[in-house]
């Protein structure tokens, strides 16, 4: 079986970008892109980021000042690895994480179950589209808020050059235990992306 995911959306260079799930290539989370969720969401309790890479969400989120749990499938270098976040019998206050490309649904699932507050997934904008994602996810538990992204966000590569502008809209989907039903649409507001441009991403 093919062990590598395509990130559509980001800057393509002149070789095929493809993620190795269990190599060095993979795309960590531009810190700007989390500074916008924890600069609109608050988070009482631990963080569990579970699927951390090498430290990029963990490090923004430890800026709450709450306990940042760290774990990924893969060792990169950074939290606790071999912890597969879809059959892990851990739960935590909070789950935050980047989740595989390929693997949105069931981290949704899992999160669901495992998250006793809230619940935050960066997922493509596009992911509120689909037959089977509107008869299970959207109608059974439909997130709370989701907060659509003003500015494009573009995953490059650990080590890549950073250049060009991402051609897919990414959203972050929070699903929040305290709130009343329903589904709120957000926009943060510009700017995120050049107050925190030189922060990096690892």
């Amino acid at each position: 079986m093919d062990s590598t995911y395509n990130l559509n959306g980001s800057f393509k260079p002149a070789l095929k970008r493809f993620a190795d799930l269990d190599g060095p290539d993979f795309y960590p989370t531009p810190a700007w892109a989390t500074h916008a969720l924890i600069d609109n969401e608050k988070f009482e309790g631990d963080i569990w980021e579970c699927a951390c890479g090498n430290g990029a969400m963990s490090e923004v989120l430890a800026q709450t000042g709450k306990k940042v749990i760290s774990s990924d499938l893969y060792d990169r270098g950074y939290g606790e690895s071999g912890q597969d976040f879809l059959k892990s019998c851990i739960r935590a206050p909070n789950i935050v994480t980047n989740p595989p490309y390929n693997s949105a649904e069931g981290f949704v699932r899992a999160g669901l179950e495992k998250s006793d507050r809230k619940f935050a997934l960066l997922l493509r904008l596009a992911f509120l589209e689909g037959a089977n994602r509107q008869r299970t996810i959207f109608t059974d538990t439909p997130p709370s808020r989701v907060w659509v992204f003003s500015e494009r966000i573009t995953f490059y590569p650990v080590g890549a050059v950073q250049k060009g502008t991402g051609t897919t809209a990414y959203a972050w989907f929070v699903w929040d235990k305290n709130a009343p039903s329903g589904t709120e649409l957000r926009w943060f507001e510009p700017g995120y992306k050049a107050r925190f441009s030189s922060v990096p991403s690892s």
